[in-house]
């Protein structure tokens, strides 16, 4: 039997807190059909959600324990949780994918919020959402993307232990990259060995793993590799999102190989003060836009085209905030954020840098082993 991520008191003060933000803004129940949401209330972590046949549901009253509508193939791992009430469907199914019993489910409610704005997804069809609208005769769906994600942003300290743990996972691992890179390393190698030396350090899994390298820089941040070979005078790049316990880390290292440029040393040192600037003023009162900008001035090549210089992190690779010039979100203690400042060499070429923080009363508390202005060189 599977054992929970956390006690149930976890779940339980999760639920507490959403139940309050419910009441404030005059919603009967939260419905949610995504794995980060459907995880975050009951706890039913699996990797089955690579499938799309399948929907899963959550329903989150106002008073009381959520109610689970879910595939009958999930009913035993669902059981483990700290649900009581978990409704199976069989799915697939020629005519009804569950929404008689989630119209069942949701059929005492008048308001019912779910996330419906930036970053939101439905995952179910969408013919069937319009059946259930039609079900729920005089039912409003609103939308709560606000409190929900004002809920997860702010982390608790077990979630936070967790996100320790998966960040010191890949700071051991990139702290081994000179036994583990070489000039002549095609890119795919390169991967590979980095990938196996994660999983070796104790992650669970490695979802996404990107990076580039090239003379001077990299034209992107988001490549998978190729068979391209490591060069004397190349800049690599890895960036990776790590999971233990289905916690993310989101950071990436840069690396000279034989040699650095006076131009990609100066590089990677402002990049590394950009950071500095943001977390000399990463505190509760301030705002993501507030950190954008101490970035962006450190850089001093205005606004460019990238978006943002970090995000919030947890549960999922990118979380909300994110660090732009327009989200005047306010900084709370126990946010956990990215910084990720970007710098553009010129001809097509870039670097970027980032580092994992959880916001406190004071200093910022660095879950990623900061790393040195002083871009590190690998030989042979």
């Amino acid at each position: 039997m599977a054992e929970p991520d956390f006690p149930e008191a976890e779940f339980a003060a999760r639920t507490e807190r959403a139940q309050r933000a419910m009441r404030a803004a005059g919603l009967d129940a939260l419905f949610f059909t995504t794995e980060a949401e459907v995880r975050y209330f009951s706890g039913f972590r699996t990797p089955f959600w690579q499938s799309p046949t399948r929907p899963w549901f959550l329903v989150v009253p106002a008073s009381g324990k959520p109610v689970a509508v879910i595939p009958q193939i999930g009913a035993h791992l669902m059981g483990t949780t700290w649900l009581d009430d978990i409704r199976t469907f069989s799915a697939p199914h020629p005519v009804d994918d569950g929404i008689g019993a989630l119209a069942d489910a949701l059929k005492e409610y008048s308001r019912i919020g779910m996330p419906m704005g930036r970053e939101s997804s439905l995952r179910m069809p969408l013919a069937d959402f319009m059946t259930l609208q039609v079900r729920l005769t005089g039912a409003e769906f609103v939308n709560a993307t606000d409190l929900v994600q004002a809920l997860r942003m702010v982390k608790s300290e077990a979630e936070i232990g967790r996100l320790r743990d998966i960040c010191r996972i890949g700071s051991a691992a990139f702290a081994n990259a000179p036994g583990l890179f070489h000039e002549g390393q095609p890119l795919s190698g390169v991967f590979r060995a980095f990938r196996i030396e994660l999983l070796n350090q104790g992650a669970d899994d490695v979802p996404y793993l990107v990076g580039g390298a090239g003379q001077g820089g990299y034209g992107d941040v988001i490549s998978p590799p190729n068979e391209r070979e490591l060069k004397a005078g190349d800049v690599l790049m890895l960036d990776t999102g790590a999971t233990r316990t289905g916690y993310f880390c989101d950071f990436d290292r840069n690396f000279a190989i034989g040699t650095a440029s006076e131009a990609v040393r100066r590089a990677h040192e402002t990049l590394v003060a950009a950071v500095k600037a943001a977390a000399a003023i990463a505190r509760p009162g301030q705002t993501c836009a507030d950190l954008y900008r101490a970035m962006a001035d450190t850089i001093g090549q205005g606004e460019g085209d990238v978006g943002r210089f970090g995000h919030g992190l947890g549960m999922q690779l990118t979380e909300a905030p994110s660090l732009t010039g327009f989200d005047e979100t306010v900084l709370r203690e126990r946010m956990v954020l990215t910084l990720e400042p970007g710098i553009d060499l010129g001809a097509g070429k870039m670097m970027v840098h980032e580092e994992n923080i959880v916001i406190r009363d004071g200093d910022p508390d660095f879950l990623s082993v900061p790393a040195g202005p002083d871009i590190p060189v690998i030989c042979g």
